[in-house]
């Protein structure tokens, strides 16, 4: 029987383009699908494509999730295996000015997404969520059994309706779904949006960095590497229906439905303050400080419990900051093609 494909959604994304060449070195056939949005510059995304589009068992599809006709016609001309979703409107700060972004991507191009799944049989659908559901919740670490109702941003919430919606589907149709709670992942080909960027930019050109909540910001900063080990590791792990009988007491963490959910962090938050003197060091220039106040939609810290991560596939997730803010340096300088 010959193997079926992977879709991975979001291929000339970040953490896409990085999924794929994972699986692409491992002997799998992947289509890669994005709209390219232009939520930052399509130019990255088009020399993402480029590095996958050199493996013969690689296919890109630009379309768009929420095209329901073109996701359908899609599935109907493949039958895959395994769907990884990494399509998403990111951003914090951007749902707070284009909220219709959010619904669009993350909620009609996931019901989309799930109901292809449902009627074509779908193996696995595994797909991002964010630590930003954990929201307001000041318990550290964020375990995946705490409670979640409390989002402060808009994609926050979609991201939380993401996990309910799958749950939904698992529950209803056995369709096997595992959710992904990524925290502030980091690393090469990273996006011009995410604080190492914008820092790294501004400090080599001389402007000042805006460092919110004056600096005193914890995040568990997570590499690249570690992000894809653990997709990949989930991905091969399909969720099963447990014996156990369904009833209101389960936490948001739990489920007798073939569903999932997992925290991917470092399990190791870092002062900003911190992230910036590593990035100054890697630099060997000093950052001009621009102390600001905390944003709309942000929250002080993140911390990831990933003991079920290990638990179910015995990876923890583990590359220290001045590891991976060396690699993303080293990363930036050539492709900017810098000295």
């Amino acid at each position: 029987m010959a193997i079926k494909p992977f879709l991975v959604t979001g291929a000339a994304g970040f953490i896409g383009m990085h999924v794929t060449e994972k699986l692409l070195a491992r002997g799998e056939t992947v289509i890669g699908l994005d709209n390219l949005n232009p939520y930052y510059q399509v130019s990255l995304k088009r020399d993402r494509l480029q590095r996958l589009a050199s493996h013969s068992r690689f296919r890109f599809v630009q379309a768009d999730l929420a095209d329901r006709v073109a996701i359908e016609q899609l599935f109907e001309e493949t039958a895959f295996g395994t769907v990884i979703n990494l399509a998403a409107q990111a951003g914090v700060r951007y749902s707070l000015t284009n909220p219709h972004a959010y619904v669009e991507s993350n909620l009609i191009g996931f019901v989309n997404l799930l109901e292809a799944c449902r009627h074509n049989k779908i193996e696995h659908l595994v797909y991002a969520s964010s630590s930003s559901v954990y929201g307001g919740n000041t318990k550290l670490p964020f375990s995946i059994h705490d409670p979640v109702d409390h989002p402060v941003s808009l994609y926050a919430a979609t991201k939380k309706a993401n996990e309910l919606m799958a749950h939904t589907y698992s529950h209803l149709y056995d369709l096997p779904t595992t959710g992904l709670r990524f925290f502030t992942v980091y690393g090469p080909w990273g996006r011009p949006d995410m604080a190492l960027w914008l820092f790294t930019d501004a400090i080599l050109a001389g402007r000042p960095i805006q460092v919110f909540n004056h600096g005193q910001m914890r995040r568990d900063f997570t590499y690249i590497d570690d992000i894809v080990e653990g997709v990949i590791r989930v991905a091969d792990r399909i969720p099963q229906r447990s014996a156990a009988t369904e009833d209101l007491s389960l936490d948001s963490g739990t489920s007798s439905a073939p569903y999932r959910l997992y925290n991917i962090g470092n399990n190791e938050p870092v002062e900003l303050l911190h992230l910036i003197e590593v990035l100054e060091s890697e630099l060997g220039q000093t950052a001009k400080r621009e102390l600001l106040p905390m944003q709309p939609g942000d929250v002080a810290a993140t911390y990831a419990d990933v003991d079920a991560l290990v638990a179910d596939t015995g990876f923890h997730p583990s590359t220290p900051i001045e590891t991976g803010v060396r690699r993303f340096v080293e990363w930036y300088r050539e492709y900017h093609r810098l000295a």
